[in-house]
C-alpha cells in the first residue's frame, strides 16, 4: 500500500538520517536522557532474551502512560498463566519505574529510535504475537513495519488535546493511514473519541480512562508509619510532578506558609527526578533547609523542604499529604497532570489553571467543588493554608467525581483485546 505524501517523506527521512542516529544518542547521554548502559536497546538491539512461547507487547512514551501498562500487564498476565509481556518506553525514569513495578514474566525494553534499520532489527527478534499501544505516542515506520508483518494491534486510553486534534484533522491523510494499523481503538475521553472518528470517518468507541480504573499500588506500610513519626504534627503538603518554571511559584508559596506556620514541611516532587541536583541547588540558594530522599534522608525540624527526587513512590507522598498540588498546571503548554492518584491516597487536590491534557477529569472534579484552582503563588499558599485550618474538605466530593468518572474502562478494554489475543494465541 502506498504511504500518503507525508509518511511517505518521513520514511526517507528517518531512513537518510541514519548515521545522525548514533552522535544523537550520545548527546542525549551527556544530558541524562538516556541511559549509556542500554544505548543497543535504543538501536534495537535485545539486552534481554526473549521467553519462549507467546509474547504480548505494551509501548507508552513515559512515566505518565505507567499506569495503563501496569493494569493491562497484570490483568493479560492473570488470565493468561504462560503468557509474557514485552514493555517499551522511552525515557530513563519510566525504565526505573518498570523495573519496580513488572512481574517476573514481563520485560521492559526502550523502544528503538524509529528508524526502519532499528525497527527491523527490533520486531525480527522480538516477533510479539499482539501489539498495543497506549495513550498518543505513534511512532510511524515502527507501526507500519509491524503491521506489514501481520501483527495485530491495538490503540488503547487513547488521548488527545484540542491541538493535537486539531493537527491530525491538517493532516489527516497520514493520521489516518497510521490509526488504520489498529484493530481496535478505545478512547480515554469523548474529544478524542470525536476526533479520531472524524479522521477515520468511522466510529472509535469511547471506553473512559484506564488510568481512573486502574487501582492504586499502596505505600509501604513500615515506610509510611516510619515518615509519618518523623514528621510528627507539623503541617504537611506536597507539590507533585513538578517543571521548571514552576519550582520558584511553589517556593514562594511555601515561603508565605512558613510566615504563618513556622513549622510547615513542602514535599517537592519533581516529575523528573534527574533534576534533583539542580533542585538542590536552588533550594540551598534560597535557604530553604532540606532532606534529599534520594540520598536516604528524613527531614529534620531544621529542614523545611523534603526533596523527593525518587521515582514510584508518589503514593507514599499523597498519603503524607493532607494537600496536594498537581502540577504541570501552572505554565501553558504541559496540559496538567491527573488528579486521581491524589484522591485515591486521601489528599485534597489543588491545580493551576492550565489543564488541557485532563479537561475531562477536571470538569468531574469542578462539578462536584472537589478541587481549588490557583494561578500565583498567593494564591497557591492561600489555598492550603485553608485547608490546614479546616476551611475546606475537599477529599469526599473528590472521591465521589472519582466515582462518576469511573465508566468500566478496564473491562471494556479487555473484552476488546480478549478475543485478538484469543487469535494469536490459537
Amino acid at each position: 500500500m502506498s504511504l500518503p505524501p507525508g509518511l511517505f517523506v518521513y520514511h526517507w527521512a528517518t531512513r537518510l538520517a541514519g548515521p545522525l542516529a548514533h552522535p544523537a544518542l550520545h548527546y542525549r547521554v551527556k544530558r541524562g536522557k538516556e541511559d549509556p548502559l542500554r544505548l543497543d536497546e535504543r538501536q534495537g538491539r535485545p539486552s534481554r532474551n526473549r521467553p519462549n512461547g507467546h509474547l504480548v507487547w505494551l509501548h507508552g512514551a513515559s512515566v505518565g502512560e505507567s499506569r495503563v501498562i501496569l493494569t493491562l500487564v497484570r490483568a493479560l498476565l492473570k488470565e493468561h498463566p504462560t503468557l509474557h509481556c514485552l514493555v517499551t518506553t522511552g525515557t530513563t525514569t519510566s525504565a526505573q519505574l518498570m523495573s519496580e513495578k513488572l512481574s517476573s514474566r514481563a520485560i521492559h525494553q526502550y523502544v528503538p529510535i524509529d528508524r526502519p534499520r532499528y525497527v527491523r532489527r527490533f520486531l525480527d527478534y522480538w516477533q510479539p504475537d499482539l501489539g498495543i499501544f497506549a495513550e498518543s505516542e505513534l511512532w510511524p515506520n515502527l507501526l507500519l513495519d509491524a503491521e506489514r508483518r501481520g501483527i495485530p494491534m491495538a490503540l488503547v486510553n487513547a488521548r488527545m488535546n484540542s491541538k493535537s486534534v486539531r493537527n491530525w484533522l491538517a493532516n489527516r491523510g497520514s493520521a489516518r493511514r497510521l490509526l488504520r494499523c489498529f484493530a481496535w481503538i478505545g478512547a480515554a475521553d469523548r474529544r478524542t473519541s470525536e476526533g479520531l472518528s472524524a479522521i477515520l470517518d468511522d466510529d472509535v468507541p469511547m471506553v473512559g480512562n484506564l488510568k481512573i480504573d486502574a487501582e492504586a499500588d499502596p505505600p509501604d506500610a513500615e515506610i509510611l508509619e516510619t515518615f509519618r513519626a518523623a514528621i510528627g504534627e507539623r503541617p504537611v503538603w506536597l507539590a507533585a510532578s513538578t517543571h521548571p518554571g514552576e519550582d520558584e511559584i511553589v517556593l514562594a508559596a511555601h515561603q508565605n506558609l512558613l510566615m504563618s506556620h513556622p513549622g510547615a514541611l513542602l514535599i517537592l516532587a519533581p516529575r523528573h527526578p534527574e533534576r534533583g541536583d539542580a533542585m538542590s541547588d536552588k533550594l540551598a540558594a534560597g535557604d530553604f533547609g532540606h532532606a534529599r530522599r534520594s540520598a536516604g534522608e528524613v527531614p529534620g525540624p531544621e529542614h523545611s523542604v523534603w526533596l523527593a527526587d525518587t521515582m514510584g513512590e508518589m503514593a507514599l507522598w499523597f498519603a503524607l499529604s493532607p494537600v496536594a498540588f498537581v502540577a504541570g498546571s501552572l505554565i501553558d503548554g504541559i496540559g496538567g497532570h491527573n488528579p486521581v492518584e491524589a484522591t485515591q491516597g486521601g489528599a485534597a487536590v489543588l491545580t493551576g489553571p492550565f489543564t488541557a491534557s485532563f479537561d475531562d477529569v477536571f470538569a468531574a472534579y469542578e462539578a462536584h467543588d472537589a478541587v481549588t484552582r490557583v494561578a500565583h503563588s498567593d494564591a497557591l499558599s492561600a489555598a492550603v493554608a485553608a485547608i490546614w485550618n479546616g476551611q475546606s474538605d475537599t477529599v469526599p466530593a473528590a472521591r465521589q467525581a472519582v466515582k462518576d468518572l469511573s465508566s468500566g474502562a478496564l473491562t471494556q478494554t479487555m473484552s476488546a483485546l480478549r478475543p485478538m489475543l484469543t487469535g494469536t494465541l490459537a
